[in-house]
């Protein structure tokens, strides 16, 4: 498969991946899925935005660099025809790194958030985080510590460990067209420039 063709393919299977983490990042500021009466009432982790800001709006741009990749009809510089397609596979790296940095950061910020767990009442109106460490995902029978709201614990685990998988696939992908971007622009791309002749 050419260099360009496999970033294409990336570039489509980065789009759906980057709008369902914005969506499950979303669903987290809806705790059990009914709107929080208080901001104080939404896990600390939610607030750092890893769906939005890191697996989505990080993610756009490699993604949209690695589809026109395809189109990219630079005709060459200094008088060498590939020169130009093999600028615009190195800069799909620098995309790529950035893809990257930004799934990472969304994985890292889901880790703490099943690993925290969620905040919920624990009763009398006292909202805080009633695990810790984790202690909490293999004893389901701890969940009823967080009586409101309701079905808090599944919802954020559910949530965060999509996003957790979600960004580890981003990360994977990357790392593939930066494998990618390195063979073409080291020994160029399989096709011929179509404009130079």
């Amino acid at each position: 498969m050419c260099s360009r063709d496999c970033a294409k393919c990336l570039g489509i299977a980065l789009i759906p991946l980057t709008i369902l983490c914005i969506l499950a990042n979303i669903l987290l500021f809806f705790p059990g899925g009914k709107v929080a009466e208080n901001n104080g009432h939404i896990s600390d982790e939610v607030w750092c935005f890893g769906g939005i800001l890191g697996s989505g709006v990080l993610m756009v741009f490699p993604a949209l660099v690695f589809l026109g990749l395809k189109n990219n009809d630079c005709c060459g510089c200094c008088g060498n025809e590939k020169c130009g397609r093999r600028f615009a596979m190195f800069s799909s790296i620098l995309f790529a790194a950035i893809g990257f940095v930004g799934a990472g950061y969304s994985f890292i910020i889901s880790i703490v958030g099943i690993h925290n767990g969620p905040k919920c009442d624990v009763g009398s109106g006292n909202w805080t985080y009633a695990f810790h460490g984790g202690n909490y995902l293999g004893h389901p029978s701890m969940w009823s510590t967080c009586q409101a709201p309701k079905d808090i614990v599944p919802w954020n685990l559910t949530l965060f460990s999509l996003l957790l998988i979600m960004s580890a696939i981003q990360a994977i992908l990357c790392a593939i067209q930066a494998i990618n971007g390195l063979i073409g622009t080291f020994f160029g791309d399989c096709k011929c420039c179509s404009c130079c002749g």
